[in-house]
C-alpha cells in the first residue's frame, strides 16, 4: 500500500501553508476568502482534476494513446446544511488525433484507475464526458 503524508499550519488569519516533499502550497483559509490562493473547495477539486490527467499519463504508453495536451474543467456543487459537496461535474478535452472509440476508451480507464475520482465518485455525484480539442 502507499502512504502519503501533508502538514499544513496557520500563518495568520488570511491564510495556511501546506507542504510535502519539497513542494509548498498557499491555502486560502481566509473566512472572506483570498484571490491569490485555493480554498478548500478548490482544493478538493483541483486534486480530481490533477487525478485524471496522471491517469491519462499513466495510460497513453499503454494505449499507445497519441495526444498533444489535455484539459479538465470542473464545476462542484456544495450544500450549506450539513455542509458538503453533492454533485461534481468535469468535462476533459483532450487535444488528439485518435478516434471516438479510442477517446472513450481512454475515458473509461481514467475513471476506473483514478485513485481521487474512484474515491470521490463512492462519495457523492461525479459524472463527466470526454472530448476532442476543436
Amino acid at each position: 500500500m502507499l502512504e502519503y503524508h501533508v502538514s499544513a499550519r496557520r500563518q495568520d488569519q488570511h491564510g495556511s501553508l501546506a507542504a510535502c516533499k519539497d513542494a509548498e502550497i498557499v491555502l486560502d483559509t481566509d473566512m472572506n476568502g483570498r484571490p491569490d490562493a485555493f480554498n478548500p473547495a478548490e482544493l478538493f477539486l483541483a486534486s480530481i482534476a490533477a487525478c485524471m490527467i496522471k491517469g491519462i499519463e499513466r495510460v497513453t504508453p499503454m494505449l499507445k494513446f497519441d495526444l498533444r495536451g489535455v484539459e479538465v474543467r470542473l464545476h462542484g456543487v456544495r450544500q450549506d446544511a450539513p455542509p458538503m459537496m453533492v454533485s461534481v461535474d468535469y468535462e476533459l478535452t483532450v487535444d488528439t488525433d485518435e478516434d471516438d472509440q479510442r477517446l472513450e476508451l481512454l475515458h473509461k480507464n481514467v475513471r476506473k484507475y483514478g485513485t481521487i475520482s474512484n474515491t470521490v465518485a463512492q462519495a457523492t455525484k461525479l459524472v463527466g464526458v470526454i472530448k476532442r480539442k476543436a
